[in-house]
């Protein structure tokens, strides 16, 4: 026990919100003595990032910092394993279970929430978790080691963070069950909410909505699940994770007034009924309300903190505003995201292929934002948070701010606008006037620095973009070079690292992260990595399939119902007889679904992950080659019939089509590419509306450069006029390989022009007049890729043991997904309708 010398606090829970606590009451006052109990068997870890858990070495890995908490001048003691289980406010003294009794002046509460179980029949049984602590994780991952059939009960947050641990386990298709209409009722629409949905069974989850569990049933451990609607489904495996139940127990049993539906009451100040004893985190219960994010916990901690070192802060509530990606998918809502007509105009954007939802609720008089829902894309998210925070006035046409500007003009408010009172960082209090303080004053420049000089970015990582902007801005306004660096496991641009993979002759990820980066890497700079790889050694692509972008991996794309696309290569747009026969012979014999497409391609919808590599067999036995539909690489190369058969043609835009499509195609790039060639200024091809365009003149022809259609069409502009064929491919050599070299990760040729200083007239100054001295290399270099090109299909049917990767079950190779069904539509097959 230590001594009364100085005034003695006492922690209660050794969680996220506890471990914040201590830390920012070292941070303020030292003439103190601080104990600490927790009931689990290890330090404070990131409870946050749990299901990361699989993907990290140890627990370790997740681990909290406590550096100097245990030096020579500060009273810190910390008893783990070693819970709270009575609290003496009259002799105002603790009793843990191992039987230390601790004194104390301030008593503070921070003993979080456990999972919230339903009061279902069979619920005891062997194979049902709970998802809360890292003991849970262990056990779930020993048990998923045998399960065939898993599922989560709870289609929030911590639901679908579940069905994830599971996917990352290797259970196949787990099932989520949720008793609302929809997915995550707390944070989002029923709109926003079916496009989740879609996205989520894309990925592999079945999704079961409006059911409520009756019982669990099973011969000592779960077999089975039953609904109250009488349905019923196999399992041998649940995870629970519906909601949480603070862990006011003790604060009961001492006496403290609680609520009624749980928590530990408290005032602004976060005392409870007892003034010497305070409530933070999960566990209190604050205007009514108890807090299950860990933002508003760690503003408590800063109130409790800020108060006994002196202060007089209150708590006054907090934005619940949230962003996260869930499997991969981003979901954000902010401000009042619920706000309905006639108390708000509201503006909606629905991209149903690519599964993007945007709301954004917009006051009637048109100035302010309210707030909004973001799926697939959140992008914005930050910027409309602090728009919606601060007031900020709106554009003059706010659909902007979903949708982009239109017309060249600023996109909506910038992050340099905000007012320096602006709160950036939620988590740490972090304004944006501190951010930019530490950037001019203190010379940091990058978002570790940040994060080691403000803490920002430290708890959620949700403002890391929007930190790096204010970075960024600072340096920029100060006349300072700007570092692009593509994640905080590179401190490097993608330029960068595709100079020092070229210089060094890497060819892998493990090596370019061991040279060049630090960490175990993450989904950002993987695919960027990839990509670099691909666009330099124009290697087998699934060489790197750990790290590419999912369709990459089976060299499809996924569609709707679980399965996939094939998309063979047709230059040109032009293919014989003999090639559509074999077309038709393989969609006949596979079932699948064929259209044509505005790329002049025909696409085969519906075909089973097995039967990919039969399908391309048969289709390279023919002399299709693969199209890339599912890469980051030339797509097509559209044309009108030219002079050929059309009266209006001035030249056979067909064949130079068709050569530029087999000289540029596998070729990865930063984005997807596409062009097209027409035969005269009548346009057939819609060139001008590709990556690249070539159109037909008297003299020869124009070439036009960086247009895309798409939510934000934008013409290609002209490059160069009347040049003959030979100096066109020259200028498409030099422009593509300068993209491909110099464009941010995931951006078209469209946007990289926008961005680019100087715009159409440096461009032209480096492709047309080698302003830079690159051009022999650049052609060179494209050169290099031509020569190297192997269709990644041909590789996989002529390899057996790529050939064993198209298998839906390891242990059954011929075995389909049985999950996947069709209807008819018209004369063809289409998904069956979810």
């Amino acid at each position: 026990m230590i001594a009364a010398k100085k005034p003695v606090i006492v922690v209660i829970g050794n969680g996220m919100v506890g471990h914040k606590f201590c830390e920012k009451l070292m941070a303020k006052i030292s003439a103190f003595q601080l104990v600490i109990f927790g009931e689990e068997p290890r330090p404070a870890y990131d409870r946050v990032h749990l299901s990361e858990y699989f993907n990290k070495n140890s627990a370790r890995d997740l681990g909290l910092s406590m550096a100097g908490w245990f030096e020579d001048d500060r009273d810190v003691i910390l008893h783990i394993g070693d819970p709270v289980r009575e609290i003496d406010r009259g002799s105002k003294t603790v009793h843990s279970l191992k039987g230390v009794s601790q004194p104390y002046d301030f008593l503070v509460l921070a003993t979080g929430s456990s999972a919230f179980v339903p009061d279902i029949p069979g619920v005891e049984k062997e194979g049902v978790f709970v998802y809360r602590t890292i003991d849970d994780l262990e056990r779930i991952r020993q048990y998923a080691s045998g399960a065939r059939h898993g599922g989560v009960i709870g289609g929030g947050l911590l639901g679908l963070e579940a069905a994830k641990a599971l996917l990352d386990l290797g259970v196949k298709a787990p099932h989520v069950i949720e008793f609302a209409p929809r997915l995550m009722p707390r944070q989002i629409d029923s709109d926003g909410s079916h496009t989740l949905e879609s996205r989520l069974r894309e990925l592999g989850l079945q999704i079961h909505l409006n059911k409520n569990t009756a019982s669990i049933s099973g011969d000592g451990r779960i077999e089975t699940i039953r609904f109250t609607d009488d349905t019923e489904l196999p399992l041998d495996m649940l995870v629970i994770s519906a909601g949480i139940r603070p862990r006011d127990e003790l604060a009961r049993l001492a006496g403290l007034q609680v609520g009624t539906r749980g928590g530990v009451v408290v005032n602004d100040k976060l005392e409870t009924s007892d003034r010497s004893v305070f409530a933070i985190g999960e566990c209190a219960l604050s205007g009514g309300m108890v807090y299950g994010l860990v933002a508003p916990g760690y503003e408590m901690a800063e109130v409790v903190a800020a108060n006994l070192a002196g202060g007089n802060k209150r708590f006054t509530g907090y934005d619940m505003s949230t962003k996260l990606k869930l499997i991969g998918v981003d979901v954000a809502s902010f401000g009042d995201a619920f706000v309905a007509e006639p108390d708000c105009r509201a503006i909606v954007f629905e991209d149903r292929y690519k599964r993007i939802y945007k709301r954004i609720n917009v006051s009637n008089d048109g100035k302010y934002l309210l707030g909004g829902i973001l799926i697939g894309d959140a992008s914005a998210y930050n910027i409309l948070l602090q728009t919606v925070n601060n007031r900020l006035p709106l554009p003059a046409d706010p659909e902007d701010l979903i949708l982009g500007s239109r017309g060249g003009g600023a996109e909506g408010n910038s992050v340099m606008s905000l007012p320096d009172e602006a709160l950036v960082c939620s988590c740490e209090s972090v304004s944006k006037g501190a951010i930019c303080v530490a950037v001019t004053d203190q010379g940091i420049e990058n978002i570790e620095g940040m994060k080691a000089c403000t803490r920002a970015g430290t708890g959620c990582g949700g403002c890391i973009p929007l930190v790096k902007d204010l970075i960024n801005g600072t340096l920029k306004a100060g006349g300072r070079y700007i570092k692009n660096a593509i994640c905080e496991h590179f401190d490097h641009s993608r330029q960068e690292i595709f100079d020092l993979v070229k210089m060094g002759e890497v060819r892998s990820y493990n090596e370019v992260l061991g040279r060049f980066g630090k960490g175990d890497g993450c989904e950002v700079c993987k695919p960027v990595v990839a990509s670099i790889l691909a666009s330099l050694w124009n290697d087998l692509i699934l060489k790197q399939d750990t790290i590419q972008d999912s369709n990459d991996r089976y060299l499809a794309n996924i569609q709707k119902g679980g399965t996939y696309s094939v998309v063979p290569r047709i230059p040109g747009g032009e293919i014989t007889p003999d090639k559509l026969i074999v077309l038709g012979k393989v969609a006949r014999k596979y079932n699948l679904y064929t259209k044509i497409t505005g790329g002049q391609r025909i696409d085969l919808f519906g075909a089973h992950m097995n039967d990919l590599p039969e399908i391309w067999e048969a289709l390279i036995a023919a002399g299709f080659e693969s199209g890339h539909a599912y890469g980051k690489a030339l797509r097509t190369v559209k044309s009108c019939v030219g002079s050929t058969w059309c009266r209006f043609g001035l030249h056979d835009s067909v064949s130079f089509a068709i050569e530029v499509e087999e000289r540029y195609k596998g070729i990865r790039a930063p984005h997807k590419i596409k062009g097209g060639v027409s035969g005269c200024v009548r346009e057939c091809a819609e060139a001008r509306s590709k990556d690249f365009g070539i159109i037909a003149t008297e003299k020869g022809w124009n070439l036009y450069v960086c247009g895309n259609g798409g939510s934000k069409p934008q013409h290609a502009e002209l490059m160069a006029s009347d040049i003959d064929k030979e100096t066109c491919v020259r200028y498409l050599d030099r422009f593509l390989m300068f993209y491909i070299r110099t464009a941010d990760p995931l951006t078209r040729t469209a946007a990289w022009l926008n961005k680019m200083e100087g715009g159409m007239s440096y461009l032209k100054n480096v492709v047309v007049n080698d302003s830079l001295g690159l051009g022999e290399q650049l052609e060179a270099e494209m050169q290099d890729l031509v020569n190297s090109y192997r269709c990644e299909w041909r590789e996989v049917v002529e390899n057996p043991e790529l050939r064993k990767r198209f298998r839906h079950f390891v242990n059954a190779p011929g075995k389909k997904d049985p999950t996947i069904s069709f209807e008819r539509l018209r004369e063809q097959v289409k998904a069956k309708t979810w």
